[in-house]
C-alpha cells in the first residue's frame, strides 16, 4: 500500500523570500492602500501580457463586471457563457440585471465553442464571455468572426490562463477584454485580485472610474502631495480597487510567472506520461496549437471501465492522503439558475455527462517527484483495483 501519513495538498501556494520581502517593504512604506505599487503592477502586467492597458481590481469577478459594465451591458441585455464555468462568470451578469444564456462546451477541451455559441445568440445579445477552462484556451478565432458578425463584445474569463497563448497570441490581448484571476490557487498569487486586460483606452479609463465609487480621482492621488482633496462623483461606481500590498505580493510573483509556469508544465507532463496507458482514465486533452497554462489537471475516469463512480473515487484519493477537487459543477444544475433559466434540463448534455467524472488532481509548482509519484501511484493503484 502507498504510505497514508505525508499528504499531498490539492494545493500550495508558491510564496517564497522575494514575495515576503515585497509585501513588508509595502508595509514599511507607510502607504497600504491602492498606490504606486499598484501602478507599476499594473503596467508591468500588462507589458507582459502585450495589452495597451492593465487595471487592477481586488478580485476576477470585480473584473468580470467592470468589463461588462464598460462594454454596455445593460438591463434586459444577454450575454452568453458556458455552463462549464464558475459561479462568477454569470453572477456578474446578473449583477447588472441583464440575463446570462448558458451554452455547452467541447467534449475534449472542456471550452465553449463557436457552434455552442451561434443557436445562443438573440436580439438582445450584447457579448459574448468564452471561459479559458482550466488554462486551454478557446478556439478563438470562430468566436471573433461570429462577434464580428453579430457586432458582440468578448470578454474573456481568463481566470485560469496565465500564460497562455492561442495560436501564438497571448491570452490577454485577444478579446476586446480579458479578465485574469489572482486568487490564491491561481498560477499568480495576490490573496485575492485580479486584473483586465485591454487595448481599448476608453474601456480602460471607464474600468478605473467605476472600480473607485465613480470618483473622479483614485484615493492615492488625492493622498499624495501632487494630489487634491477635491474630487467629483461622476458615476455610481463600486469598491474594486487592489491594495498595494497586493500589488507588491503581486509583483514579486509576476517576476517568476515563466519559471512558476514551467514547473506546471512539469507537473501536468508527468501525469500525462503515468495516465496515458491506464484504460480507465482520459487524460486532459491540448491541442498543438495552444500555450496551455495548467491552472488545473483534470482527469476523467471512465466509468464504464470502473465499478465505483466519480465521487467514490475522490474518497480513496482521500484517504491516500491526496487532495482533489472538481471543476465545475456546470451552472445549470445549480437550484438558482435551473430556476432562473429557461433552459431544458437536456440542454447541456456535454457538460452534464463530463462532470459526472471529472477530478481535478493537485498541480502547483512546488511539487516534489516524490508528491508526483504520491499522486500517481495512488491514481493508478485505486483504478486498477477497481477495474471492471
Amino acid at each position: 500500500m502507498i504510505e497514508k501519513r505525508v499528504s499531498v495538498p490539492f494545493h500550495l501556494a508558491d510564496i517564497g523570500d522575494r514575495e515576503i520581502e515585497a509585501v513588508v517593504e509595502t508595509l514599511k512604506s507607510g502607504w497600504l492602500t491602492t498606490g504606486s505599487r499598484a501602478r507599476q503592477f499594473e503596467t508591468e502586467f500588462a507589458a507582459y501580457i502585450g495589452a495597451a492597458h492593465g487595471v487592477a481590481l481586488n478580485s476576477a469577478t470585480a473584473g468580470l463586471h467592470l468589463a461588462l459594465e464598460a462594454a454596455g451591458v445593460r438591463e434586459g441585455d444577454e450575454v452568453i457563457v458556458p455552463t462549464m464555468t464558475f459561479a462568477a462568470s454569470a453572477e456578474v451578469v446578473a449583477y447588472l440585471r441583464a440575463k446570462p444564456v448558458l451554452v455547452d462546451c467541447d467534449p475534449d477541451t472542456l471550452t465553449v465553442r463557436a457552434e455552442d455559441i451561434a443557436p445562443a445568440i438573440g436580439p438582445r445579445t450584447k457579448a459574448i464571455m468564452p471561459v479559458h477552462y482550466g488554462g486551454h484556451p478557446c478556439e478563438m478565432d470562430p468566436i471573433l468572426e461570429l462577434a464580428k458578425t453579430h457586432k458582440l463584445a468578448v470578454i474573456e474569463d481568463a481566470a485560469h490562463a496565465l500564460p497562455a497563448a492561442y495560436r501564438g497570441r497571448r491570452i490577454g490581448t485577444i478579446g476586446d477584454l480579458t479578465v485574469f484571476s489572482f486568487y490564491a490557487t491561481k498560477t499568480l498569487t495576490t490573496g485575492e485580485g485580479g486584473m483586465v486586460t485591454t487595448d481599448d483606452p476608453q474601456f480602460a479609463d471607464r474600468m478605473r472610474l467605476m472600480s473607485l465609487h465613480g470618483i473622479s480621482r483614485h484615493a492615492w492621488n488625492r493622498y499624495s502631495a501632487e494630489g487634491s482633496w477635491r474630487y467629483e462623483i461622476l458615476a455610481a461606481g463600486f469598491k474594486y480597487n487592489l491594495t498595494d500590498i497586493a500589488a507588491a505580493l503581486g509583483l514579486a510573483q509576476l517576476r517568476r510567472v515563466d519559471e512558476m509556469a514551467s514547473a506546471r508544465r512539469r507537473v501536468a507532463t508527468a501525469y500525462n506520461c503515468a495516465f496515458s496507458s491506464v484504460p480507465e482514465l482520459q487524460v486532459p486533452v491540448r491541442h498543438a496549437d495552444v500555450e496551455h497554462a495548467w491552472h488545473l489537471y483534470p482527469i476523467r475516469l471512465r466509468l464504464e471501465r470502473l465499478r465505483i463512480g466519480r465521487d467514490a473515487f475522490i474518497e480513496g484519493l482521500k484517504e491516500q492522503g491526496i487532495g482533489t477537487s472538481v471543476h465545475f459543477i456546470p451552472l445549470h444544475l445549480h437550484p438558482y439558475y435551473r430556476e432562473a433559466s429557461d433552459h431544458r434540463a437536456d440542454a447541456f448534455p456535454v457538460a452534464t455527462e463530463e462532470f459526472g467524472r471529472l477530478i481535478s488532481l493537485p498541480i502547483y509548482p512546488a511539487m516534489t517527484d516524490h508528491d508526483i509519484e504520491r499522486v500517481t501511484g495512488a491514481v493508478i493503484e485505486l483504478a486498477t483495483v477497481h477495474r471492471r
